[in-house]
């Protein structure tokens, strides 16, 4: 007998900002905001925007949840998935490509600063606080790096 199997919907991609600053010669520190329907720690990502490129994306998502700004790197750092719920209750497979985003400042007005908290952190206390494991790796693998 055989069991019917369900086609795997494709996934759907969005574009992500790691905001990170490094002070006088200490560790780097990542910026981590909270979601709006769940409240739960994440990185500043969304949608494709029309006529940008990726890291252009990653960088305008940044501003609009963080209100940081800072310089985006060329090439995405990884990539993890989750599963978003839209608005009409479906959820979907996300997979969000990373962009490196080293902030040089932070303005003191952004459209979602109501709606979000931000906290920085430790690459440790940031990789904990995620929860999506592929994001952890990500965090720890560019504190390495910078």
């Amino acid at each position: 007998m055989r069991t019917a199997t369900k086609p795997e919907a494709a996934k759907r991609v969005q574009y992500g900002a790691l905001p990170y600053r490094v002070g006088n010669g200490s560790r780097p520190e990542f910026m981590l905001v909270t979601s709006r329907e769940t409240q739960r720690w994440i990185i500043p990502k969304g949608w494709p925007k029309k006529g940008k490129s990726p890291r252009r994306s990653a960088a305008r998502e940044a501003f609009e949840e963080a209100g940081v700004i800072g310089a985006i790197g060329k090439r995405s750092v990884g990539s993890f998935s989750y599963e978003k719920r839209l608005r009409n209750g479906a959820v979907v497979t996300c997979e969000v490509r990373v962009f490196p985003l080293q902030v040089k400042r932070q303005d003191k007005e952004w459209p979602e600063k109501e709606e979000r908290k931000i906290k920085w952190l430790s690459a440790t206390k940031a990789a904990e606080k995620v929860k999506e494991p592929r994001l952890g790796e990500i965090i720890r693998r560019l504190a390495r790096q910078v």
